[in-house]
């Protein structure tokens, strides 16, 4: 990175990524700029953070009365595509969940910024969109994410020719759990996962196994590697992100201690490695037998309904996040079961009608058709 301070934009600077990327950030602060901060909520922590990073632009929900930290640290209200497009800012990072930052994405691509993408939505919802307008624009889609940002640094300095992509899976909460007991599991035992701390959302699409079928998606459309050629395995021990086997037969994995902080580094500091004594280093004697274990199909119905419905491409990606993102806000509010994610999802996707070849609003609005379809299933 030279003597040259990355100038950063971080959207979802609160969530569980977000708050790990301002950790980096506090860790090299010669080496990084924060010239934006955005948050929904969590607004005790975005002032937090505000007063520690001094920002220049601020982007939150709230009332006047709320948000008037922004001005008083001497910062500016602005909107995610205004922060976002800014000319002083180099990279963007997409923390946050859901598909609020999308817009935002796209416009910081066409602005020419680098995207850290840590959000899996962006690329599930309209994963050929973006990875064909980074393309255009010449910027760089950074993958957060542990999994793709494993893929991504097996395939660094590799010329040949990918055989397969083999993406681990820690199985979730129930891994272990007996089958007749899933109808009754609650979302606080669904939240307990065994070796990665995140937040609600993803935690229960990793008991589901939904998070994985996402990475496949990401995976298809950012090393842009056929569907076919994408598998899974369950590894307990969650020390092993990912593998990748080339045409020779060789397989390259990357291994590390279940953190997001290290692929989270990796992205920012690319092409740069940088030593951080605060990342556990891995300790092969210390960590023992790393195993692998085949996924159960009837334990995690999420998995093969939701590639089913990616490989048919147009707008049923989309559709199955947005179904999925309302099963699960359902399933944590109590008012649906957990078996029931898988079924309302199936059931709300049947009725849409796929656009072949969508324009970005209208993956967006497929999105969104989904969630209320799911909405009103519950609802009756």
């Amino acid at each position: 990175m030279g003597n040259t301070a990355k100038r950063l934009v971080v959207l979802g600077s609160t969530g569980s990524v977000g708050t790990q990327t301002m950790d980096i950030v506090r860790t090299f602060p010669a080496n990084f700029n924060v010239v934006g901060l955005a948050a929904r909520r969590s607004l005790d922590l975005l002032r937090a953070q505000v007063e520690e990073f001094h920002p220049r632009f601020v982007s939150c929900d709230g009332t006047e009365d709320e948000k008037s930290f922004i001005a008083l640290n001497g910062c500016e209200d602005r909107s995610l595509l205004e922060m976002v497009t800014e000319p002083t800012v180099d990279t963007v990072v997409t923390a946050t969940v859901g598909d609020v930052a999308i817009p935002a994405t796209f416009a910081a691509i066409n602005a020419g910024k680098d995207i850290a993408l840590a959000n899996k939505e962006t690329v599930v919802i309209c994963g050929q969109l973006v990875t064909e307008a980074a393309r255009k624009q010449g910027v760089a889609l950074l993958p957060l994410d542990s999994e793709p940002n494993a893929i991504w640094q097996c395939l660094r300095g590799e010329e040949h020719k990918v055989s397969r992509l083999i993406i681990t899976a820690s199985g979730g909460a129930f891994r272990n759990t007996p089958l007749d007991k899933l109808p009754d599991v609650t979302p606080r035992q669904a939240l307990e996962h065994p070796t990665w701390k995140m937040g609600p959302k993803i935690t229960i699409d990793s008991a589901t196994m939904m998070n994985k079928a996402f990475e496949v998606i990401e995976a298809h459309w950012l090393f842009q590697v056929p569907w076919d050629d994408i598998e899974i395995v369950i590894h307990p021990q969650s020390i092993i992100h990912s593998m990748v086997e080339f045409v020779d037969g060789s397989v390259k994995a990357q291994i590390s201690p279940p953190d997001m902080h290290l692929p989270i580094q990796y992205a920012l500091f690319y092409p740069d490695r940088v030593y951080n004594e605060s990342i556990r280093q891995f300790d092969a004697v210390a960590t023992g037998t790393l195993s692998f274990e085949p996924y159960e199909a009837e334990r995690y119905p999420c998995f093969d309904m939701a590639v089913e419905f990616a490989r048919r491409e147009g707008t049923w990606p989309a559709a199955l996040c947005g179904a999925n993102d309302k099963a699960v806000d359902l399933f944590l509010s109590g008012k649906i079961g957990f078996l029931e994610i898988p079924t309302l999802i199936r059931e709300a996707l049947n009725e849409h009608q796929s656009i072949e070849t969508p324009l970005l609003d209208e993956t967006i609005s497929a999105a969104s058709w989904a969630r209320e379809k799911v909405s009103k299933i519950v609802e009756g």
